[in-house]
């Protein structure tokens, strides 16, 4: 049984969402304070497993490591929902674009995890001739986590790390230097409205279609 919803050939334009802008800069340092500690205990992890890393990182999710005691969400719906992009494994040329585009369809503010040697560099397999030398390569990345692989304990003295880059952060540079890219705008899983007429012509195609066969 196949459960794969059906995507349209043309992407459905979606609307962009709107910026604070330059005043953001003159936001009260309290609402500052405010928003960043509530980003940072609310993250919402998209897993890009890719090799032994990602046991790891299932590792770190179970009770006895539970990094959802730091706010971190484990398993987020799809990239459009998720804050944090733990990237785990052996990024190859062929899987290049597909991680690529995954993060530019997360929404803003945006994180990254490089988890792994073979993440951060190519790890053993560096001088292969498939193999991408770091994801970032490809993406940004805020914060690196050694280890091959690393213990689950390294991933979370990295995501320690990155709310404290967080709690650090401004509302001006996060949010208005920031344009949504082209692929968080578009989804091939809305249709758009249909055009007047469309649904008649085409049941009178099929119509023509079926006599036709017979």
């Amino acid at each position: 049984m196949d459960v794969t919803p059906d995507t349209n050939e043309q992407p459905v334009l979606l609307p962009e969402p709107k910026r604070l802008g330059a005043l953001s800069r003159l936001a009260p340092e309290p609402m500052k304070v405010i928003l960043n500690w509530g980003r940072r205990y609310s993250l919402w992890v998209f897993n890009f497993g890719l090799a032994c890393c990602a046991i790891e990182f299932i590792a770190a999710s179970m009770a006895r490591h539970d990094f959802i005691r730091l706010g971190v969400i484990p398993f987020a719906p799809g990239p459009r929902q998720a804050d944090l992009m733990v990237v785990s494994g052996t990024v190859t040329d062929k899987m290049a674009p597909a991680v690529k585009r995954l993060y530019e369809q997360m929404p803003e503010p945006k994180y990254v995890i490089s988890f792994g040697a073979c993440s951060n560099c190519g790890g053993p397999y560096w001088d292969s001739y498939s193999v991408t030398k770091g994801v970032d390569q490809i993406i940004p990345v805020d914060v690196y986590v050694p280890g091959c692989p690393p213990r689950p304990e390294a991933l979370l003295q990295g995501i320690l790390k990155l709310q404290e880059k967080i709690a650090q952060e401004s509302l001006g540079d996060r949010y208005a230097t920031h344009r949504p890219s082209t692929a968080a705008l578009q989804s091939g899983l809305v249709r758009g409205p249909e055009t007047p007429g469309t649904r008649a012509a085409d049941g009178g195609a099929g119509t023509d279609a079926g006599e036709a066969g017979r």
